[in-house]
C-alpha cells in the first residue's frame, strides 16, 4: 500500500521526521517496506504562460512567453494543448529532466529552434518522471502559486506499507491516519463528506433488491445526474498517481480515490443503461456469462454474485464491473455503488475466475458493513465537486444483514493476565482512543469498548490488549522475570532419534520432500493398499477429494513425488520423507507411527566421463541400510519377502535380531505404471523409526580394540542349495573361531552348476587380538568352517586357495 504524506498530513497532523515515522510504524506493527520521494526538480518552478504566438517558421511550433516569477522566459513548445493564462510546470537551463525520446536523464540547455531561442521548457509529465503521458504538457490548477518550486509545490514522500491479512484498514489512508495519531498523539481529521441535495429523490428513480443476503448484507447506493465525464483535475490525478493507480476518466477516478481514503471498494454503473434502472444483487444463473471491464467474456455458476439490472448481470459483486454498464464520455447520470460482501465468497470467485482486483484485495480481508453509507456519501460530494450535476435527494440503503453493535469489555485484570505488566484502564482507555474506540467505564476496573466502523479485526478481548501494547511500545513493557520457575528439560527421545535419522539420509545425498498428511482411495489402489474400514481414517472436512482420507502408508505420497520429479528430471533422483501414518483401531484410538521412506531411481551419479550410468537398484537402497545400521551401532539382517507392492526376488525384510524393522525392495513395475512412473528401476526403503529406536536401546554395542597383528585371508567357494540364503552362510562363517568377517565376491549359478544349486564364493578374514596366526590355525579354522556348512546347509567344497596377507 503506498501513502502519499502530502495526503495522509490533510487527515492527521505530523510532525515526526520521515525515517522516525517508518521506525514508529514498523514497531507497532505496520512495516514500512520502502521510503520514495518524489521530486528533486532543481531549477524547476510554476510558471504563467502570459502569451503564445505561433512559430514564425514552423507550422506545429508555438513560441510562449511564461512568467517563472521573478522573470519572463522565451520558449518554443509544440504541445497542442499549450494556452495563455495556464499554470504550467516550467523548467529553467540547467533543469535535470527524462529526455522523452530516450527515457534517459539529460542537462536542459538553451537552443535555437527554427530561428528562436528557447529559454527553458514547458514540462509533460514524462519529463518530469511522473507518468507516461508525452502528448500534451502538464496543466497545473488555477491556485498554483507563481514563481514556487516545483519540490516545494509537488514534490513528495511515498511510504510503501507492508499491510498484515488482518488488517483491510490499513488499505486505507483513513486507518493508517489514526494509527499515526495514536502514534504521535494527534487528532484525526474526518474528511468532508457533506454535498447538496439538488436533485429529485433517489427512492422514486429506482430500488434495489437482495436476493441473497448472506453474500450481500448490505447495499447502498446513490445516484447523481447531469454529470460532464472528462480527466479529473490534476490534484485527484496527482494523488492516485502517487498510490500507483492510473487516472481513467473523473468518476472512475473518484470511486478510486474514496478506495484508497477510506478502504471501501466502490463502483460507478452508467445509470441510463440499466435496464429499468433497477439494481438486483443475486447468484449467478450457471452459465450466464458477462463481459467484463478488462474485455474478457466470462462464464459464472451459482456459486457467484452478480450485481444485474432486472434481466442481465452487469457486474461480478465485488469484484469487477460490466461492460455494459461502464462509464464513457457519454454519460450523463451515475450510480455509485458502496456495498459488504462476503469475504469467503469473494475470495473464491476470484480465485475461481483467475481475477485478482483491488476489490478483492479488500473484500477478501474483510470490511464492515458500516463502512459502506460513510464512504458512499464521501463519493457522492467528491463526484459533484469534479463533474458537476445534480445528487439526488437521499441514498438507498438496503442492510438485510444489520448486527448489533459489537460491545466488548476490557478488564485490567484481562491486560495484566496477558502483558504481565500494571496498566491502568485510563491509559489503556487513551490509546483506544485515539484509535477511534468509543469507550466508556462500566466500572472502576473494567471498560466498555466498541471498535470503530472502519476495524473488522476486533473480535474478543485479547485483541483490545494486543492494541494497547502496540501502541504503548513494547520496548516500553518493562521486562519482569517469570512468575513460575522454568519447566525443567524433558527429553524426547523419538524427536531427537527421528532427526538424526533425517540427518543421516541428508549425508548420503538424499533430498528431503513433505507432502500431505491425506490421500484419496484412488491413490492406495494403485500401490495395491486393502482399504479396510476399521484401518482407515476418513476426515470429517477434507481439502478436496484428493485429499479424503489420512494415510496409513508413506507408499503412495512419495511414488507421486517422484513422478512428478522425473517429468522434467533423468535422474539421478534419491528422496526421502519423515512423517506419520496413521492406522485405525477398533474401540481405541488411532495409531499414529513414526515412519521414514525413501526411494532411489536414475543412475548413480550424474552424466560425466567418470560417472557409473548404471541405474540404482536393490544393492543400493540395502547399502544406504546397512550405513544406517552400522552407525546406530546395529548388526541388522536381511530375510527374503513376498508383497505385491515389490519386484519378486528383490526384496527383503529388515531385521534387528527378531524384530522387524523395515523393508527395503524395488518397486513392481506395474505399481510404478499406476503411477505414470514406469521404464525404469526404483528402489525403495521403509523403516519403522519406534521400533528401530527402540532396536538401538536394547542392542548395546561393545568396544573391540583393534588387533595389533596381521589378518590372513582365504576364498572359499562352496555349492548349496538356491533356498538358502547368503545371510545365514555368512552367520556360519563368521562364528567359526578366529574368522574376524567374511566377504560374497562371486555368486554363480549358470552351466557346469547343478540345477536348484548355487556355487557362492567367499573371502574369509582370520585375525586374533594376541598372537599371528600360523598355517597351521588358519587350516583348521578353514576346516571347522567347511563342516558347519556342510552340516547345516549340505553345503560342498567346490574348491578353496589360500594365499596369506
Amino acid at each position: 500500500m503506498l501513502i502519499p504524506l502530502s495526503w495522509l498530513a490533510e487527515l492527521v497532523d505530523m510532525d515526526l521526521p520521515v525515517e522516525d515515522l517508518s521506525h514508529r510504524l514498523t514497531m507497532a506493527g505496520l512495516e514500512v517496506g520502502g521510503v520514495q520521494t518524489i521530486g528533486g526538480w532543481e531549477h524547476c518552478s510554476v510558471g504563467y504562460v502570459e502569451r503564445v504566438e505561433p512559430h514564425p517558421n514552423a507550422d506545429r511550433l508555438f513560441v510562449c512567453i511564461v512568467n517563472a516569477g521573478e522573470n519572463s522566459n522565451r520558449v518554443v513548445c509544440g504541445a497542442p494543448n499549450i494556452a495563455a493564462g495556464q499554470k504550467i510546470a516550467f523548467a529553467q537551463v540547467g533543469a535535470n529532466l527524462i529526455d522523452a525520446r530516450t527515457g534517459r536523464s539529460s542537462v536542459l540547455k538553451s537552443a535555437t529552434i527554427r530561428g528562436v531561442v528557447s529559454e527553458g521548457m514547458v514540462c509533460s509529465e514524462k519529463e518530469l518522471g511522473l507518468g507516461d503521458d508525452h502528448n500534451g504538457i502538464m496543466i497545473l490548477p488555477e491556485d498554483a502559486p507563481i514563481g514556487k518550486s516545483l519540490d516545494a509545490y509537488m514534490g513528495d514522500t511515498v511510504l510503501d506499507l507492508e499491510v498484515t491479512p488482518n488488517r483491510s484498514d490499513w488499505l486505507s489512508l483513513l486507518g493508517v491516519a489514526f494509527e499515526v495519531g495514536a502514534l504521535t498523539n494527534k487528532k484525526v481529521h474526518f474528511p468532508d463528506a457533506s454535498y447538496p441535495e439538488n436533485g429529485p429523490d433517489i427512492q422514486s428513480q429506482t430500488s434495489v433488491t437482495i436476493m441473497d443476503p448472506q453474500l450481500c448484507p448490505r447495499y447502498a447506493a446513490g445516484l447523481v445526474q447531469g454529470i460532464k465525464v472528462g480527466p479529473s483535475p490534476i490534484w485527484l490525478q496527482d494523488r492516485l498517481v502517487k498510490c500507483g493507480f492510473r487516472p481513467i476518466n473523473n468518476v472512475v477516478d473518484v470511486t478510486n480515490y474514496v478506495m484508497l481514503e477510506y478502504g471501501q471498494p466502490l463502483h460507478a454503473f452508467d445509470f441510463n443503461k440499466l435496464l429499468k434502472r433497477r439494481i438486483v444483487v443475486r447468484r449467478a444463473w450457471t452459465g450466464e456469462a458477462v463481459q467484463t471491464l478488462d474485455g474478457e467474456t466470462r462464464l459464472l455458476s451459482s456459486d457467484n454474485l452478480v450485481i444485474a439490472d432486472t434481466r442481465d448481470a452487469v457486474g461480478i459483486g465485488g469484484v469487477i464491473g460490466g461492460m455494459e454498464s461502464q462509464i464513457t464520455n457519454q454519460t450523463i447520470d451515475v450510480l455509485i455503488e458502496s456495498a459488504s460482501f462476503l469475504p469467503s465468497n469473494n475470495r473464491q470467485t476470484a480465485q475461481s475466475l483467475g481475477l485478482r482486483t483491488e476489490a478483492t484485495l479488500r473484500f477478501e480481508k474483510g470490511t464492515r458493513p458500516n463502512l459502506v453509507e460513510p464512504a458512499l456519501r464521501r463519493a457522492l460530494r467528491i463526484l459533484h465537486q469534479v463533474a458537476g450535476g445534480e445528487v439526488a435527494k437521499g441514498i438507498i440503503d438496503v442492510y438485510p444483514g444489520m448486527q448489533n453493535v459489537t460491545r466488548i469489555t476490557l478488564t485490567a485484570g484481562k491486560i495484566r493476565k496477558v502483558l504481565g505488566v500494571e496498566i491502568p484502564l485510563k491509559k489503556a482507555a487513551a490509546v483506544l482512543v485515539s484509535l477511534g474506540f468509543i469507550c466508556e467505564t462500566c466500572n472502576g476496573d473494567s471498560l466498555e469498548v466498541r471498535p470503530p466502523y472502519w476495524r473488522s479485526d476486533i473480535e474478543i478481548e485479547e485483541d483490545l490488549v494486543e492494541e494497547v501494547a502496540r501502541v504503548i511500545g513494547y520496548d516500553d513493557i518493562p521486562t519482569t522475570m517469570l512468575s513460575t520457575h522454568i519447566p525443567a528439560f524433558e527429553p524426547q527421545p523419538l524427536r531427537e532419534f527421528r532427526e538424526q535419522i533425517r540427518d543421516f539420509f541428508v549425508k548420503e545425498g538424499l533430498q528431503e520432500v513433505i507432502s500431505y498428511s491425506a490421500v484419496n482411495l484412488d491413490a492406495l489402489g494403485k500401490i495395491g493398499f486393502k482399504a479396510r474400514s476399521e484401518t482407515l481414517l476418513k476426515l470429517a472436512n477434507p481439502m478436496s477429494m484428493d485429499y479424503e482420507y489420512l494415510r496409513p502408508t508413506l507408499r503412495a505420497s512419495i511414488l507421486r513425488t517422484l513422478a512428478a520429479n522425473l517429468s522434467y528430471h533423468r535422474g539421478p533422483i534419491k528422496l526421502f520423507e519423515i512423517g506419520r501414518i496413521y492406522l485405525g483401531r477398533i474401540d481405541d484410538l488411532p495409531e499414529e507411527r513414526e515412519t521414514a521412506a525413501a526411494v532411489f531411481r536414475g543412475p548413480r551419479t550424474d552424466e560425466g566421463w567418470l560417472g557409473d550410468s548404471n541405474e540404482q537398484g536393490f544393492f543400493d537402497a540395502k547399502g544406504i541400510v546397512e550405513a544406517l545400521l552400522v552407525q546406530l551401532g546395529l548388526a541388522g539382517t536381511f530375510r527374503a519377502m513376498n508383497e505385491s507392492f515389490f519386484h519378486p526376488n528383490r526384496v527383503a525384510e529388515i531385521l534387528i535380531g527378531e524384530t522387524a524393522i523395515g523393508v527395503v525392495g524395488e518397486v513392481h513395475p506395474s505399481i510404478l505404471d499406476q503411477f505414470a512412473a514406469d521404464g525404469g528401476t526404483t528402489a525403495y526403503i521403509e523403516l519403522d523409526i519406534e521400533c528401530l529406536m527402540n532396536s538401538v536401546s536394547t542392542e548395546r554395542g561393545t568396544v573391540k580394540p583393534l588387533s595389533r597383528y596381521p589378518s590372513s585371508i582365504r576364498d572359499l567357494s562352496i555349492l548349496v542349495d538356491q533356498k538358502v540364503t547368503s545371510a545365514e552362510i555368512e552367520r556360519v562363517i563368521r562364528g567359526t573361531p578366529l574368522v574376524e568377517k567374511a566377504v560374497l565376491f562371486d555368486a554363480y549359478d549358470g552351466e557346469g552348476i547343478p540345477t536348484g544349486m548355487s556355487s557362492l564364493a567367499y573371502r574369509i578374514y582370520f585375525q586374533s587380538s594376541d598372537r599371528t596366526l600360523s598355517a597351521d590355525e588358519i587350516g583348521k579354522a578353514m576346516e571347522k568352517a567347511i563342516r558347519s556348512l556342510s552340516h547345516q546347509f549340505n553345503a560342498t567344497l567346490r574348491g578353496h586357495s589360500a594365499n596369506v596377507q
